[in-house]
C-alpha cells in the first residue's frame, strides 16, 4: 500500500518563485504531495488560520531560505511564523539555505540593517537543526530529494493512502472481530432485556399474590336510600383493576367512590349511589404506599377543592400486566354458540339498564 506524504514548502515569494517551483518538481516526481501557501495574503489573519491548518494536517516541512527575511507581522516575517509553528507542532522540519559564497541578484537581497539582523537570526535558528546548503534551483532540487529520502526512512509519519487501499488484512480482521463483537454484545442486550422482562413479570406477579391476600368491605349507598349496605369482601387485585381505568388518566375521589359503588352494588336494579369517600380515601392511600397509585400531578384550578389521583408507572404496569391476563384467559377458553331465544323483545344490557337507573 503506497503511502503519499504531504511536504509543506515554505519561502519568500518573489525572490524564491524559481527555487520553490523546482522543490514542488521534485516532492512531485517522488509521487508525494507539496503544499505551499506563499500565495496568501501575509496581512490577513484569516490566511493565517488556513496555513495553520495545512502544516497540521502535513508529514514533513520544508524551508527555503536566501537573502530576504520576508514580509512580517509583529516584526515577525510569515516564513519565520511557519516554521516555528511546524516545529512546535511537532512536524519534521527541514531547512534549505543558500550557500553565502553563492552569486544572487541584488535586488534579490535585503539591504536594510532591521531586516539584515532578522534574517540572520533566522537562519542560526534554521542551523540550529540539521540544514542542507545549496547554491543553484538544480543543487536544491537534489538537496531536497536527498532529505526528504531520508526522512522518509528514518521519520515515517502516517502519510495518506487510497481509500480503496487502507482496509488491510490487519483492518479487515479487526472490523472482523469487531462485527462478532458486537453481534455478541447484541445478544447479550437482547437476552438482559428479556431476563428484565422475565424479572418484572415475576415483581408483579408477587404483587398480585400479595394483594390477593389483602380483602376489604365497603358501606355503600343506594340512589335516594340513606341506608348504607355493608359489601362482600373483595380483593385488593380486584379493587385495583376496578378502580385502575379511571385511574389511567386522573380521577376526583367523589368520582372513584361512585364507580366502585357502581361495581359492588349487589342489587342491579337498584341505581347506584357511592361508597363511603373515607372509606376510598383510605383505599387509595393503601395503593399509594404500595406504589402503585399517588396523587395526579395535574394542575387545577385554585377554586376546584377535589382530590384527584391517578396511576403511577408501576400501577399502569401493573393495570397492563392484569389486563394482558384477562385477554391471554379470554382468548385461550373455547367458542361457544350462542343460545338461540324466541323473544322477539331484545334483551337490554347491564349498562343500559344503569344508564336508565341513574
Amino acid at each position: 500500500m503506497a503511502t503519499k506524504y504531504q511536504v509543506f514548502v515554505s519561502s519568500t515569494f518573489d525572490d524564491l518563485k524559481h527555487e520553490r517551483d523546482t522543490v514542488i518538481k521534485a516532492i512531485l516526481e517522488m509521487g508525494h504531495i507539496p503544499v505551499g501557501m506563499e500565495m496568501f495574503s501575509a496581512a490577513d489573519e484569516e490566511q493565517w488560520k488556513i496555513i495553520a491548518r495545512h502544516i497540521d494536517e502535513s508529514d514533513y516541512y520544508c524551508v527555503i531560505i536566501a537573502h530576504r527575511y520576508g514580509s512580517t507581522v509583529n516584526g515577525v516575517s510569515y516564513t519565520q511564523k511557519e516554521y516555528e509553528y511546524a516545529a512546535a507542532r511537532g512536524v519534521p522540519v527541514m531547512g534549505f539555505v543558500l550557500d553565502d559564497s553563492s552569486r544572487w541578484p541584488g535586488e534579490s537581497m535585503d539591504r536594510d540593517s532591521e531586516s539584515v539582523v532578522a534574517l540572520n537570526k533566522f537562519k542560526a535558528l534554521v542551523k540550529s537543526k540539521p540544514v542542507s546548503f545549496w547554491n543553484s534551483a538544480e543543487d536544491l532540487y537534489g538537496k531536497v530529494s536527498i532529505a526528504l529520502s531520508k526522512a522518509f526512512t528514518a521519520n515515517p509519519r502516517d502519510g495518506w493512502v487510497r481509500a480503496s487501499a487502507a482496509a488491510g488484512p490487519e483492518v479487515t480482521q479487526e472490523l472482523t472481530r469487531l462485527s462478532s463483537e458486537n453481534s455478541r454484545l447484541r445478544e447479550e442486550v437482547l437476552n438482559l432485556q428479556a431476563q428484565r422482562e422475565i424479572d418484572k413479570s415475576n415483581e408483579l406477579e408477587a404483587m398480585l399474590t400479595k394483594f390477593e391476600k389483602i380483602k376489604r368491605s365497603f358501606d355503600y349507598k343506594y340512589r335516594n336510600d340513606n341506608n348504607w349496605v355493608r359489601s362482600d369482601p373483595i380483593s385488593l387485585d380486584d379493587l385495583f383493576f376496578l378502580l385502575a381505568p379511571s385511574l389511567a388518566t386522573e380521577v376526583e375521589l367523589s368520582k372513584a367512590a361512585a364507580d366502585l359503588a357502581m361495581q359492588l352494588r349487589e342489587d342491579r336494579s337498584r341505581p347506584w349511589y357511592l361508597v363511603a369517600v373515607n372509606q376510598v380515601r383510605d383505599l387509595l392511600s393503601d395503593l399509594r404506599a404500595l406504589g402503585v397509585v399517588a396523587p395526579s400531578p395535574r394542575k387545577h384550578a385554585v377554586a376546584d377543592s377535589g382530590e384527584y389521583w391517578s396511576l403511577t408507572d408501576l400501577g399502569r404496569e401493573l393495570d397492563t400486566h392484569i389486563r394482558l391476563m384477562e385477554i391471554e384467559a379470554r382468548a385461550a377458553e373455547p367458542t361457544e354458540k350462542p343460545e338461540e331465544t324466541n323473544s322477539d323483545v331484545p334483551e337490554e344490557s347491564e349498562q343500559e339498564a344503569d344508564t336508565k337507573l341513574t
